[in-house]
């Protein structure tokens, strides 16, 4: 049993699984847990009952994760479902993502925050359209480190060459979009070989298991070191007989880290001043770092709002109306050239217009399809966004927390797109034909 202490000294882990429907994503992450001793005995319990009643000689480890009831219905997952789980060595965020193509945005949610994505691939299959496209969204979001999981190997009769050429194909597709870091490993899901065991039918594998990598890949959380960003969430002035004169401002830091004394930068307004002291669950710090929720006090009494965005004087970033951003559209309704939306960045939602659509990828070959009109739901493209207000957008090369945005259709709420700012991929993506014609500028007029 992992004591506190214990756990206290250990990294954390957040991962994503994702793959094709059927490739096995649920039943490798109920195996992961059962076989890591992380699930309780009454929730093993429960998947025995119900998998006997189905008819299973065993448990169906799927249904672990499969928690919404027409998912185990269908026998399919939908919905992100995260699961908190721990070894002796490492402590681990999972989120187990859909495999259905109309369901790949929930995909783009799980691996937003995510160090490390499981792909899954069918042994059976081999690389398809939906392993592309989720090895896109990796390289898009800059996962640091992408696992193929080349699961079901018990069906192909545990066959090196299989393995080896699919390994192959992907890790050849991989780079080209710039993925850093791929680890191919053969798995069963279902028999347990090489999730958290070693196979004994795979002695040509001399790699690690899916557990032995997830626990000693090389995790960075030290974010004190990149641009330092607080956005502001809420103004806090009591206005007490203890506190008459006290004005802070609230949020989470979203990357580095702030001191008292300090020179600092009120963006959009470019109003400066100096940090005069933070506040940290009631207590004053001399210094606060990376995903802590503070409240910041100045020494001058400017303007400050939600939606602001708090920066180093030295190291502050530009503000601009113009967004050229690679994203991918998650909804049903198409994203048009000169669609009018609202552009969240941070705790700030502005008016914007789609200037224009100058590629969408073709994840086939890899190729641009130039200026396409519109993308369609599941599209991953380029677009350039003219906004009401200068934002201060860093490029999500530099920070995934403040490079990145989401588009919202002003109507209804929905989330259209979500983005991320600046070059999309690591290595640049060859462009196919000729430029279209420039966007049209009418609608609304910033």
């Amino acid at each position: 049993m992992t004591t506190t202490t214990e756990l206290s000294a250990t990294t954390l882990l957040r991962f994503a699984t994702a793959g094709s429907v059927d490739d096995g994503k649920s039943t490798l992450v109920g195996r992961l847990l059962h076989d890591s001793k992380s699930v309780l005995a009454d929730q093993l319990e429960a998947v025995e009952r119900a998998s006997a009643s189905r008819g299973h000689q065993g448990p169906d480890l799927a249904l672990l994760t499969d928690g919404l009831r027409a998912e185990r219905e269908q026998g399919i997952t939908i919905d992100v479902a995260y699961r908190y789980f721990a070894t002796p060595r490492r402590r681990f965020i999972l989120a187990d993502t859909p495999g259905h193509v109309q369901y790949t945005r929930n995909m783009v949610t799980g691996a937003s925050t995510a160090e490390l994505t499981v792909i899954l691939v069918d042994a059976r299959n081999g690389v398809v359209e939906q392993t592309r496209r989720h090895a896109a969204i990796a390289a898009l979001l800059r996962v640091p480190h992408v696992v193929l999981a080349v699961n079901k190997m018990d069906l192909v009769g545990y066959q090196e060459s299989v393995f080896a050429a699919i390994a192959e194909e992907f890790t050849a597709y991989a780079t080209e979009l710039g993925v850093p870091e791929v680890t191919a490993i053969p798995i069963s899901a279902l028999a347990g070989d090489n999730v958290v065991e070693p196979s004994a039918t795979m002695d040509w594998y001399g790699g690690p298991t899916v557990l032995e990598h997830l626990e000693t890949v090389p995790v960075s959380h030290d974010l004190a070191h990149c641009h330092a960003r607080l956005p502001v969430q809420y103004v806090i002035r009591p206005r007490t007989p203890e506190h008459p004169d006290y004005r802070g401002y609230a949020g989470q830091i979203a990357a580095g880290s702030f001191r008292v004394g300090e020179r600092v930068t009120v963006l959009p307004s470019g109003r400066t001043s100096t940090i005069s002291g933070i506040d940290l669950l009631g207590e004053p710090v001399e210094v606060a770092w990376t995903t802590q929720s503070v409240t910041v006090l100045l020494e001058d009494d400017i303007d400050v709002s939600r939606g602001d965005l708090i920066v180093p004087t030295k190291d502050a970033p530009e503000t601009t109306q113009d967004i050229e951003a690679t994203v991918c559209h998650v909804a049903d309704q198409p994203l048009t050239v000169g669609h009018r939306v609202l552009l969240k960045h941070g705790t700030r939602t502005v008016k914007a217009i789609v200037k224009d659509i100058p590629s969408r990828l073709t994840l086939d070959d890899l190729s641009l399809h130039p200026h396409p009109e519109q993308l369609v739901a599941n599209d991953i493209g380029r677009v350039k966004i003219r906004t009401a207000e200068p934002l201060p957008m860093d490029s999500y090369a530099d920070s995934r927390r403040t490079g990145s945005f989401i588009l919202i259709d002003p109507a209804d709420g929905t989330t259209l797109t979500a983005g991320m700012a600046g070059d999309s991929f690591a290595t640049p993506v060859p462009a196919k034909g000729a430029p279209g014609d420039p966007a049209d500028d009418e609608g609304w007029d910033f």
